[in-house]
């Protein structure tokens, strides 16, 4: 049980407990809440619990991000973003970037790249390259001239890409980073404004790429997105070169 792993604040020369962790009685006092309120939620009697509650009661416990993530679930609330630090790129999934052969890189919450391979690095190197101004997907697409020559079809692609970021980004509103990103784009790009007032919403399904590379000419690849368990808001991309005809 999440209470039994809670630490006690016991005072200096208290007895030692014979059972560990938290009584209902300390942990309703830290969390604020009646004794009785806690014990039903406990066991599940609570009719609604409300997320302050959760978020005292999730701080006091000291859960895990899977563990806050069930808490929400299981109350019936949208996951709280706001206590969930930034996704980072673990050594397994770097590892995991360098071995995969095709071009391959990792999405954050905002959509900002935080880790790919030379195979992404080779492909879009106005983005991903040394060259490369903008590490947002979203500021790449709009804000750099190079990204409409580069992506063919960018009118279609653009519209896509707005909604896909309103489909994954719909529990963000609010959050300071993603207001100032959504308004930003919004001045500098008056295609990325008329897209996201449509208010259209569209999953990262498997789709086909195709790109006006420098070097390689026209590549077709075929993306897949894949969401982690462990990092939520992080999203391995991976694009498949398309056997030609």
């Amino acid at each position: 049980m999440l209470r039994e792993r809670a630490a006690p604040r016991e005072s200096a020369g208290a007895r030692r407990r014979r059972t560990p962790g938290l009584r209902r009685e300390e942990l309703a006092t830290l969390c604020g809440i009646s004794v009785t309120w806690y014990t039903w939620i406990e066991q599940g009697r609570a009719p609604q619990v409300s997320a302050d509650t959760l978020a005292r009661l999730a701080d006091v416990l000291a859960v895990t991000d899977a563990e806050r993530r069930y808490l929400w679930e299981a109350a019936g609330l949208a996951p709280q973003r706001a206590h969930r630090r930034t996704p980072r790129v673990s050594p397994a999934i770097a590892s995991v970037l360098e071995r995969i052969a095709s071009p391959a890189y990792c999405l954050g919450r905002y959509w900002d790249a935080l880790a790919w391979n030379k195979e992404a690095e080779a492909l879009f190197p106005d983005w991903l390259g040394s060259q490369g101004q903008e590490r947002n997907l979203l500021r790449f697409m709009f804000c750099i001239p190079a990204a409409r020559d580069f992506v063919v079809d960018w009118p279609q692609r653009a519209r896509r890409l707005v909604a896909e970021f309103s489909a994954d980004a719909g529990d963000l509103a609010g959050e300071g980073q993603y207001e100032e990103l959504v308004a930003d784009l919004g001045r500098q790009s008056a295609e990325f404004r008329a897209y996201w007032q449509r208010r259209e919403v569209s999953f990262r399904d498997p789709a086909v790429k195709t790109f006006r590379h420098p070097v390689l000419g026209l590549a077709v690849y075929e993306q897949t997105t894949f969401a982690s368990l462990v990092e939520r808001d992080l999203k391995l991309v991976v694009l498949c070169a398309r056997p030609g005809p």
